[in-house]
């Protein structure tokens, strides 16, 4: 009994133990979990933010005896184009340099410059080939034979010969050479990923102010609208009533013909998808990134709506919106030719 009362009490020790340990990686879980959520959050932050195609990044690091030294720039172009210059023992890393840049741009011609200093004394080693060395050595030995010469061979004439003593680069370690030049370029890689989420918000802004004033226009159209055609009719009328002075009036045929002219100089269908287009392009610009393709398309649509509004337009102030028009969507084509 007394032996069954120690197995209980040791029993009772280990489960409540076992409980904590529980309790303790629960805790340390969750805490882990949180933490990758706040990473996975900020990057989704990122990924949803408006890029420009303009950007700079640069990063220096030094990782024991060797210093990498990573610069780029970019400018707008239609796809990713990159351009890398570093020096020859780097180039087998070429493939993993643009795949990791993919990770930080889309679109945009991208030149990358890389140097690189290794410090380290080792770096090279002297080879000495006795073979080579001794089959001088015979020759010489014939020569002084053949040619009765004197035998004036000094260890300094012969370390001379070529390939007796060369000079050998050490084989670099290829896994500790890409940690040091990874970090260069994720340092770089981000530093110009910011800088092109700044532009890029700048653009957006811009933007967005544009397409608001726009909206106006389009509202100065459909208000236009109306009263031109109550123009039409007052100008119609008084020119009948010029011609024909006392002969009564056909309001019938007079409101054929305002009803001719309007349906001549409408551009309901005009301004309705015009303002649709600009609701979409401001809508789009708060989505993720990879939008410049899609803006472009909108603004040209935008355009074409500004067109017909322009060539239907039989007054001169509401020729004056459409004109406005066409220069603020102009101008934000090429806002959006910057775009990501």
């Amino acid at each position: 009994m007394r032996g069954f009362g120690l197995i209980k009490i040791n029993l009772f020790f280990i489960a409540e133990f076992t409980e904590q340990n529980i309790d303790a990686n629960s805790q340390m879980n969750y805490n882990v979990l949180g933490f990758n959520k706040d990473i996975l959050k900020k990057e989704k932050e990122v990924k949803q933010m408006i890029k420009s195609m303009t950007g700079f990044g640069r990063c220096e690091i030094t990782d024991g005896e060797r210093k990498f030294t990573v610069e780029l720039k970019g400018v707008n172009h239609r796809y990713l184009d990159v351009n890398i210059r570093m020096p020859k023992k780097l180039n087998f890393f070429e493939s993993s340099i643009r795949n990791l840049l993919k990770q930080y741009a889309q679109r945009g011609k991208v030149d990358i410059f890389i140097t690189y200093e290794d410090m380290s004394e080792n770096q090279v080693s002297l080879k000495y080939n006795p073979t080579l060395a001794q089959e001088y050595l015979t020759y010489f030995k014939q020569m002084q034979d053949e040619f009765e010469l004197d035998y004036d061979i000094r260890v300094s004439t012969l370390s001379r010969c070529p390939e007796v003593l060369t000079m050998e680069e050490q084989v670099m370690d290829e896994e500790e050479l890409w940690n040091g030049l990874e970090k260069a370029l994720k340092g770089a890689f981000e530093q110009f990923r910011d800088t092109r989420i700044v532009e890029g918000e700048n653009l957006k802004k811009d933007i967005v102010e544009k397409l608001d004033e726009m909206l106006e226009l389009v509202g100065c159209v459909e208000k236009r609208s109306p009263e031109i055609v109550a123009e039409y009719r007052a100008k119609l009328e008084a020119k009948v009533k010029e011609l024909l002075e006392d002969v009564q009036i056909d309001e019938g045929r007079l409101a054929t013909e305002v009803v001719i002219f309007a349906d001549k100089i409408c551009t309901d269908e005009e301004t309705v998808r015009l303002r649709s287009h600009i609701e979409q392009m401001k809508a789009t610009l708060g989505t993720a990134e990879g939008i410049g393709r899609k803006l472009d398309f909108i603004a040209q649509e935008m355009n074409r709506e500004a067109n017909t509004i322009l060539s239907k337009a039989n007054d001169l102030e509401t020729s004056n919106y459409a004109i406005d028009l066409k220069t603020g969507i102009e101008k934000v084509r090429e806002q959006i030719q910057n775009i990501e």
